[in-house]
């Protein structure tokens, strides 16, 4: 899977953990919306897109199937955020 393009809107920094909302274009041909980047504890993360179910609990909508994935999706946002912050 190759990442052809990742764009980065940073927030206002409140008392909120959520730092900026990114979009994610896989191979030119599927985008990914509402990425949201979280400062945690440990550092940053990423939280893909979620919705509320009946029960009140949030479901990814969209997720990785495997670690290798996961970690390297998260490593390519998290840089796009970094270099987004450099520029403001």
């Amino acid at each position: 899977m190759k990442i052809s393009d990742i764009r980065v809107r940073l927030l206002q920094k409140e008392e909120n953990k959520m730092r900026a909302v990114a979009s994610m274009t896989i191979e030119d041909c599927f985008v990914i919306h509402d990425i949201r980047i979280i400062e945690g504890t440990k550092g940053n993360f990423i939280a893909m897109p979620s919705r509320k179910i009946a029960n009140g609990e949030y479901k990814d909508i969209c997720h990785p199937i495997d670690t290798e994935t996961r970690n390297s999706i998260e490593a390519q946002i998290l840089e796009a955020y970094d270099r987004e912050l450099s520029k403001s």
